[in-house]
């Protein structure tokens, strides 16, 4: 494969799914030899994208406002500047501005047009750029089924399904249970020492993640004489103190208020699967992936989730006994009751290493289009 030049498009690069999947693969564009370009209006995460070799160019290409358009020029001007080969849009507004502007450009001087699909934005015109690639990335099977659905149109043959990945090092098998990373959990948040199981639901602070469902689920457990704790990592943020404050009503309704914590989110979320029994993973709307069902797994937690979208398929592959016909309370206690036992839950494979796979497989997809 020659050298290439990828540019990649996103709105910025902070905390997210899609940051850290254009952190992967600028890192294994690098180490491949290729030049990496990232294009956002800039975020924490710039410092680590540079680090790794790879180049930062800040453009504030995600506010939706009319202003933005103005970015097409600029975008235009700088691909004539860097003369890629590939350019890769993995959010709504910057593949429109990255499509408008290569529009505008000679045909031989045209960069070759990536998209990826992350998530299931709600179908409509604008939504649509997603599936003007020449290659359209998929991140699971769930979006891909989507995309045809709700565009016909689109060609299947351009459709690439590659999922996220996950490093098995950064997510290392360890111990169930964990004594030691229990402990350091309980000396941080005294509400969740004890002898009972430890449940995580991981995930940022809104009534999609299925925080209700994961205080009901408490509230059985308990009631059925378990001393079961519940840690929500990444509920407590900024601007959600009316939401948390729905949770820490709900929870004290339900009798379950002591045995509670929610958080800002952890740095240190692996040591929070190994300090943890049994993982939830209850979003209410379908979600494109689920990569906090790999990263558990991967420590050798059970994971408990909804059987839809990417987390449904992620389960019914890797461990059908933690997925759970949507919204059924009374089978969702049965499955957490099963996943506690540690003589009736059922064995937790090893996982390969998927980001590896993922960056390959992307980076075979820019070698199909510039061999």
């Amino acid at each position: 494969m020659r050298r290439l030049t990828v540019v990649q498009l996103l709105p910025a690069l902070n905390a997210g799914g899609v940051e850290r999947s254009t952190l992967e693969i600028a890192r294994a564009l690098v180490a491949a030899g290729h030049r990496a370009v990232v294009v956002s209006a800039g975020g924490r995460l710039v410092p680590a994208l540079e680090a790794s070799g790879a180049e930062h160019i800040t453009l504030d290409i995600g506010r939706k406002s009319l202003l933005t358009l103005r970015h097409a020029r600029g975008l235009r001007r700088l691909f004539a500047d860097l003369r890629p080969d590939i350019v890769h849009a993995r959010s709504r507004l910057p593949a429109w501005l990255g499509w408008r502007a290569l529009q505008a450009m000679p045909v031989a001087a045209r960069a070759r047009f990536v998209t990826t699909v992350h998530g299931l934005n709600s179908p409509s015109r604008y939504s649509a750029v997603m599936t003007r690639g020449e290659r359209v990335i998929c991140v699971s099977e769930t979006v891909r089924r989507y995309v045809l659905a709700h565009y016909p149109a689109t060609d299947p043959a351009i459709l690439r399904v590659i999922p996220r990945g996950i490093d098995p090092a950064a997510f290392p098998r360890r111990a169930w249970p964990d004594a030691d990373a229990r402990a350091a959990v309980a000396r941080e948040h005294p509400a969740l020492a004890g002898g009972g199981p430890l449940l995580l639901l991981p995930g940022r602070g809104t009534r999609l993640k299925g925080h209700g469902d994961a205080i009901e689920l408490l509230r059985r457990l308990r009631g059925s004489g378990s001393d079961a704790r519940l840690w929500m990592p990444g509920a407590r943020e900024p601007g959600r103190e009316r939401y948390v404050e729905e949770l820490e009503q709900a929870a004290a309704a339900a009798g379950v208020g002591g045995a509670l914590v929610l958080t800002a989110p952890t740095d240190a979320i692996a040591s929070a699967y190994a300090a943890s029994d049994l993982v939830l993973q209850l979003s209410r709307k379908p979600e494109a992936f689920g990569r906090t069902v790999l990263e558990a797994l991967s420590v050798g937690r059970p994971v408990l989730g909804w059987a839809h979208g990417g987390v449904g398929d992620l389960l019914g592959t890797l461990l059908p006994a933690g997925a759970v016909s949507p919204f059924d309370a009374d089978a969702l206690a049965r499955a957490a009751t099963t996943l506690l036992d540690p003589a009736a839950r059922p064995p937790i494979a090893t996982m390969p290493d998927t980001l590896a796979a993922m960056q390959a497989a992307t980076l075979a997809v820019y070698s199909e289009l510039c061999p």
